[in-house]
């Protein structure tokens, strides 16, 4: 469809037309320019002529859609990601409309504010910009936490009682919300919205018999968001990342740009700066320059025999650090089955082979019954690793298991597989079994990267929870795009993470969009792309009538964080 070249069992559906994963998306999609915009454009242009002949002749409308992808990837090097209009997509009203519960700011430690958020809940009392209001000058009123999703809030100014007519959504961390207290210490008014004013004579009595005991922000909060934004990574960087195009081995890159800790970078050898590759700064795969050759990881050697002018290798400390094993008792060995979630299909877990153990306790792993001759498609997981199983994990936990290609012998079981093959298990005592109490509920709303094309962040939802493996579903798509992914991944984040940080947020398929994809998407199988796209406490008020006089207000400190860390075990069938 697209003119691309290659293998046609690396292609995707049954007719192998598509070349990837956006491919055949933009194509199901194609009958409405939004979601072509939705899942390729990053830059928020209107479509072009070529993307509007699309829905005459799908064989042009295919070339006119590439062409516009390729023109999207090159825009990238000259526009930074920034907030567009998401055709009138509103997590607000998505989530009022529909009861959805999201995600707590909680769940992602990586995440601005993810360990410091303390109690901030329902009912807690802030001082916002009041709208309801005539005067020439920005003027402010208390508001309360009707229902919290992420990092938005549902507010009701106080005077309103039940009356939700003037409810609201705001981002709790955006710059105009406050701590009450915080318009008497800056000497801004308080105003009471013009629909309710004649409702009390005595506002300030109102105000204390409100709000004596109701809780509030930290004195510090905006500060302590501030500092939770800041991001030890700065462009010019240099990094080993991972070689999107060969798995088995890392090339040298550099930060171009950083967005939320969400990391642009582009490939030292890239002349047009076009080759790029998104990921979070926390991510996996990402290693400090020197990484692959002190582990014995293949590394690919750039031409540019010298670094360029202001480029300079980033400290080693600020990776993410993995866990310390010790590789000289019972360890994995070359040869040894288990089960791995397949890093160019993310929906899948499939049976696997260690292929190479590497120093540190990392190791390369192929896909058994799809791996290429030289090894280029094997791809490297720590032995700690969270996308790594031991034999009999899916069948235990009701989870398909996806068989090597080319094996008839089904229904696929463990115990045949190994003797026909001379293969032993990886012993289960050396996988990874700790399950942090991460808070995480089937059916909670959060904002995920679309791994297969990682500059994209969705709108999506968890619907399974195995321990501490997560089922992300992009709203609006097929089931067959879902995305493993491990409960403490740095690729999800929560609801309001790209309002806050400026990072364009894709909205779900509209029903059209779904309609017209459904005749060709369920006739699709899933294959292989080649290419991986790869507390602070509350505060408790107390306020008296004579301090409100005075303009002045005291807190006290509450006495309970939120804790969401824990650990637990979770047992495996022993492999046969």
């Amino acid at each position: 469809m697209c003119g691309m070249v290659g293998v046609r069992d690396a292609f995707y559906s049954k007719t192998k037309r598509f070349c990837s994963v956006s491919c055949s998306r933009s194509y199901s999609s194609n009958s409405k320019k939004a979601s072509i915009l939705a899942r390729l454009q990053v830059t928020g242009k209107p479509p072009t002529k070529k993307a509007k002949v699309l829905q005459k002749q799908p064989l042009v409308a295919k070339l006119a859609a590439y062409a516009q992808y390729q023109a999207t990837l090159q825009n990238q090097a000259k526009t930074k990601a920034a907030a567009v209009s998401m055709e009138g997509f509103s997590w607000g009203n998505y989530i009022n409309s529909n009861s959805f519960i999201a995600a707590p700011v909680t769940c992602f430690k990586h995440a601005p504010m993810g360990t410091c958020w303390g109690d901030i809940s329902e009912n807690v009392r802030i001082e916002v910009p009041n709208t309801d209001c005539s005067l020439p000058t920005k003027v402010f009123w208390i508001a309360g936490i009707v229902k919290l999703a992420g990092y938005n809030a549902l507010l009701r100014y106080e005077g309103f009682e039940n009356d939700s007519g003037l409810d609201f959504w705001c981002n709790i961390c955006g710059s105009d919300i406050h701590p009450v207290g915080w318009c008497a210490a800056s000497g801004k008014p308080l105003v009471p919205p013009r629909t309710i004013q004649h409702k009390y004579t005595n506002w300030k009595a109102f105000l204390v018999k409100r709000l004596t005991g109701a809780k509030t922000l930290p004195p510090d909060f905006s500060q302590k968001v501030s500092e939770s934004m800041q991001y030890p990574f700065k462009t010019c960087m240099r990094v080993e990342v991972v070689d999107k195009r060969h798995l088995c081995r890392t090339r040298v890159a550099v930060v171009e740009s950083v967005i939320g800790g969400r990391l642009r970078l582009v490939y030292e050898e890239s002349e047009d700066r076009t080759d790029d590759f998104w990921c979070h700064m926390h991510s996996p795969l990402i290693h400090h320059i020197g990484w692959s050759r002190s582990i014995g990881h293949r590394f690919k050697r750039s031409d540019i025999t010298k670094k360029q002018d202001g480029h300079f290798d980033t400290p080693p400390h600020l990776f993410a650090k993995v866990k310390e094993v010790d590789q000289s008792g019972e360890w994995f060995k070359e040869g040894m089955k288990l089960e791995a979630i397949d890093p160019l299909n993310l929906s899948t877990i499939c049976v696997a082979t260690i292929r190479k153990v590497l120093a540190d306790g990392f190791l390369m792993i192929g896909i058994d019954g799809s791996e290429a001759a030289d090894g280029s498609d094997w791809f490297c997981y720590h032995a700690t690793s969270p996308s790594i199983f031991p034999v009999g994990f899916c069948e235990i936990n009701m989870i398909e298991l996806t068989p090597p290609r080319g094996y008839t012998k089904l229904p696929f079981k463990w115990f045949d597989y190994l003797r026909e093959t001379g293969s032993i298990a990886a012993p289960v005592k050396l996988f990874n079994k700790d399950v942090p109490n991460h808070g995480f509920r089937v059916g909670m709303k959060l904002e995920a990267v679309d791994l297969m094309e990682p500059r994209l962040i969705c709108v999506a939802t968890v619907t399974r929870i195995i321990h501490r493996l997560l089922r992300i579903h992009f709203d609006g798509w097929e089931e067959e795009y879902d995305q493993w992914v491990d409960c403490e991944s740095p690729d999800l984040y929560p609801v309001g993470w790209c309002q806050l940080t400026g990072y364009q947020l894709q909205p779900p398929a509209s029903q059209s969009s779904r309609e017209s994809q459904s005749g060709s998407s369920k006739q699709k199988k899933k294959a292989k792309s080649q290419q991986y796209k790869g507390h602070k406490k509350m505060t408790t008020l107390q306020l008296k009538e004579e301090l409100l006089d005075g303009e002045d207000y005291n807190f006290l400190q509450g006495a309970s964080d939120q804790e969401s860390n824990g650990s637990a075990n979770f047992y495996i069938k022993q492999e046969p």
